[in-house]
């Protein structure tokens, strides 16, 4: 319970340091929220300045952003004024989250085996395909990768629309996030086929392997029981610095594809300096990534003996 505790008040800190640097950088960037209105009369201008408090000095809004937040309320949009910060990121969560859990589980899906398939077969010739390919995946940038998709899949073959976000069916909502899945998913498979097969290399040389091979255990025993676990804990390790991945790689993938996601409204807030949207969107986003990072962190101690001895 006491360590539990502690997490809890770790988590709560890092979020609370990380909004507070973003309310000050937001803020201290030229411009304001409603540049756009200054063809408006002043007397408009000023009513819309008080009404969100901007004609108050920096402290006073911070305390009364927290003294909101501490309430659940993150606050109205400024651009989009129909709707409160809330509203918005409900709307757009789901769509990040589809497509970043697809992304996550292709990178996971194909760069665990592929990873595997290439430590067993170290040195060979697929090996050194593998790794080419994998390495290719790194150097080809997602705002590259996007449009070539879009040119294969979408406009010479007609196989996938090449943006949008069709929820009419669920069929039509999974084709629209295909592309958009794929987009973020290969630099993190390349990454996850090199992070495994040096996992599984490591556990390969290890002595209880040497020793389950004395034994006269099967190969594929071997690498059930033995290597694939070893070999997994590095790359259970990546998943945090994966999901920060994808989120910051939804920032420009979903600029291309057209996608109503959180990193198409974080872009727009930036842009606007809608304050409250894009404070909303990098709590909400900072939560999920300590939300995950607890969650490898507790499987990696379920996988690794050693690591719960050193928790305890």
């Amino acid at each position: 319970m006491k360590r539990l505790l502690s997490a809890l008040a770790e988590a709560v800190l890092t979020l609370w340091l990380l909004a507070t640097l973003c309310f000050l950088l937001l803020h201290a960037a030229p411009g304001g929220p409603f540049d756009v209105e200054k063809s408006a009369p002043p007397e408009v201008q000023a009513a819309l300045t008080r009404q969100y408090h901007l004609d108050q000095s920096l402290p006073v809004q911070y305390l009364h952003w927290l003294g909101d937040l501490a309430h659940g309320d993150l606050g109205p949009s400024f651009q989009y004024p129909d709707y409160r910060v809330s509203e918005l990121i409900a709307l757009s969560l789901p769509v990040t989250a589809l497509c970043g859990s697809l992304a996550l589980g292709l990178a996971l899906g194909l760069g665990i085996p592929l990873g595997l398939l290439a430590a067993l077969r170290r040195g060979s010739a697929l090996d050194r395909a593998l790794m080419g390919l994998s390495g290719l995946g790194l150097a080809i940038p997602k705002y590259v990768v996007a449009p070539l998709l879009v040119l294969a899949f979408a406009a010479t073959l007609h196989w996938l629309p090449g943006g949008g976000w069709d929820r009419t069916t669920p069929w039509t909502l999974l084709r629209s996030a295909i592309l958009p899945a794929i987009a973020l998913a290969l630099p993190n498979l390349a990454f996850c086929a090199r992070i495994a097969r040096a996992g599984c290399i490591d556990a390969l040389g290890s002595d209880y392997v040497r020793a389950a091979r004395a034994r006269g255990f099967s190969a594929a025993r071997i690498v059930r029981v033995h290597v694939l676990p070893a070999g997994l804990l590095p790359v259970l390790a990546w998943l945090g610095p994966a999901a920060i991945n994808i989120v910051s790689g939804s920032v420009v993938v979903e600029q291309v594809f057209g996608i109503p996601g959180m990193g198409r409204y974080f872009v727009q807030g930036a842009l606007n300096r809608d304050y409250t949207l894009v404070l909303g969107v990098v709590l909400v986003v900072g939560a999920l990534i300590v939300c995950i990072n607890a969650f490898t962190d507790a499987l990696r101690a379920w996988i690794d003996p050693r690591l719960r001895e050193d928790t305890g």
